[in-house]
């Protein structure tokens, strides 16, 4: 879902490290490694491994179940003042409570929350495209040194709530 994002930000000239569960078929010329969001302390070593320095920045996109302990594990590997953009589900936010607070309060976080559209009486989950343009506007935004805000793609009103 995040490819477009990854192809971004290589066609830019960023060394991307893509953790994830499975291998994609097109890595973008980023490199991938292996995740399994239940090890966070492997993951946080191969990434290290993959980077060979400090990350400049910092995109997650992981369940909320295993969020705080992934990216924990992985602050050590930030530079100090590394943006980091946060990528929510829209079963993460809700719509009167907002969203959780950012996990790594010591770097400047932008939040993204992906919800759905309605087309002609309908709804549908975004697009990949409008899931990497939505994640990649919330880097631009990190990478300007923009306060912390959370960006909205969508309506994250709950879907159940529609039907």
């Amino acid at each position: 879902m995040l490819a477009g994002c990854v192809e971004a930000l290589t066609s830019e000239g960023w060394y991307v490290v893509s953790p994830s569960r499975r291998r994609p078929t097109d890595t973008h010329g980023a490199v991938w490694v292996h995740a399994d969001w239940a090890q966070p302390g492997e993951l946080a070593e191969r990434a290290h491994i993959a980077l060979g320095g400090p990350a400049e920045l910092l995109v997650a996109w992981v369940h909320g179940s295993f969020r705080r302990p992934v990216l924990r594990a992985v602050s050590a590997l930030l530079e100090d003042e590394c943006p980091v953009v946060e990528v929510h589900g829209s079963a993460s936010a809700n719509p009167l409570q907002g969203c959780p607070d950012p996990v790594l309060a010591g770097h400047p976080t932008q939040q993204v929350v992906l919800g759905f559209r309605r087309n002609s009486g309908r709804t549908r989950w975004l697009t990949h495209s409008e899931t990497a343009d939505g994640v990649l506007a919330g880097v631009r935004r990190a990478l300007d040194g923009r306060r912390h805000a959370v960006h909205q793609v969508g309506e994250f009103r709950p879907w159940n709530a529609l039907h």
